[in-house]
């Protein structure tokens, strides 16, 4: 079984990026506090990177941003690959199942189309 669950806040705003087959992928780092603390009593965090892919990612790319608290839920994948210098790199992300919002935005993160209570008409 490969299942991961993570509670953090994102390091940044998520990248977002639309392949030529159409379908968008968001990838963000999230820090995450590691369940114990340090000589000076603070917990450090973990920058665990996240690829969120399709409908799920086109979400994270207008919903997210830096500072935001999620869950995500998903499974580890372990990719490997060859640079120019032909040297052999191995690099860990997080692919997203699900993510779930833990915080509201704050007032000037909230998408223009879903902040015009002052327009209705009564």
């Amino acid at each position: 079984m490969n299942h991961i669950i993570l509670i953090g806040r994102l390091t940044a705003d998520p990248e977002i990026k639309t392949l030529e087959s159409g379908t968008s992928v968001a990838r963000f780092t999230l820090a995450v506090d590691r369940p114990f603390t340090n000589a000076q009593g603070e917990r450090q965090p973990d920058f665990i990177p996240v690829a969120a892919w399709g409908k799920l990612g086109e979400l994270v790319g207008q919903y997210l941003a830096k500072g935001r608290q999620v869950a995500v839920a998903g499974r580890l994948q372990i990719r490997s690959y060859t640079t120019d210098d032909n040297e052999r790199r191995t690099f860990a992300e997080v692919v997203a199942d699900e993510v779930k919002f833990l915080d509201r935005p704050h007032k000037n993160e909230i998408p223009a189309d879903e902040d015009d209570e002052e327009d209705v008409p009564f």
